[in-house]
């Protein structure tokens, strides 16, 4: 026994900092809701003075959560990076990525931004090889069809398009694919335009569904609903953080313009 004291005195503060850490893994657990099995074994693990539980909880979850949130905040700047260049200087970057990568996510973007631009033509020439390839039933390339569809004042093959994306592919594709699908049913003059609007407000990934709802409920008159919605996008700006507030600057500023219409 004697002999394991200075073993203890040797190694006493790595077995304090695996305390220190099997806490935090316990939180974490808890707060994620990595379920039950984990919060058991790492709580055991905290009582009995043990350390393997809290060594493969870090490495089979921890630490992947925390690459997958620097990825997620990375991909965040890079989009508020994006979104405040203009848009020539946004399309002649894309066009020369194009130029050095001919992949189906460069010709989308430099189709889409060209649409944006109002180069519908120059969009239809960039997109046409995608859309008689391999690649026709892509979520990307049938919401770039979309948007240029819309543009073009063809709302229902744009809905059709639509039609054919599935909405479980992310929360981004979910979102991008009824905020366009609302618009076409707008542009249609459907009722339905409403209630698409609403279900891509719910769990967007940007603002703009929220925007472009609003919008839709000032031309139809419906003001007092509208402003509820121009609230609502009033808070979020108010609580968001520098870069999403760049990164949505676009919607944001349509909120403020329809708010200006209502004194």
């Amino acid at each position: 026994m004697d002999s394991l004291g200075p073993l203890f005195g040797q190694y006493g503060w790595l077995l304090g900092l695996f305390s220190v850490l099997n806490i935090l893994c316990l939180v974490h657990a808890v707060v994620t809701r990595q379920g039950a099995l984990w919060i058991v074994l790492l709580a055991l693990n905290l009582f009995l003075g043990g350390f393997l539980a809290t060594l493969f909880y870090t490495i089979m979850v921890l630490v992947p959560g925390l690459q997958g949130s620097r990825r997620a905040a990375t991909q965040a700047v890079q989009r508020g990076v994006e979104a405040i260049k203009p848009l020539d200087v946004r399309l002649r970057e894309a066009q020369q990525a194009l130029a050095e990568s001919d992949t189906l996510a460069n010709r989308s973007e430099v189709a889409n931004l060209q649409a944006r631009a109002g180069r519908l033509d120059e969009a239809q020439a960039t997109l046409e090889p995608l859309l008689r390839g391999i690649y026709a039933d892509d979520p990307v390339v049938l919401l770039s069809a979309a948007r240029l569809d819309l543009a073009r004042q063809r709302p229902a093959e744009a809905e059709a398009r639509l039609s054919r994306v599935d909405l479980k592919t992310s929360a981004a594709t979910r979102t991008q694919t009824l905020t366009l699908l609302a618009q076409a049913q707008e542009q249609q003059g459907k009722p339905e335009a409403d209630a698409t609007y609403q279900e891509a407000s719910r769990g967007a990934t940007t603002e703009e569904p929220r925007a472009r709802h609003a919008a839709y409920l000032l031309r139809q008159g419906r003001t007092d609903e509208a402003s509820t919605v121009l609230a609502a996008l009033e808070k979020a700006e108010r609580q968001a953080s520098p870069l999403y507030r760049k990164q949505e600057r676009e919607w944001f500023q349509m909120a403020a313009e329809l708010r200006r219409e209502l004194r």
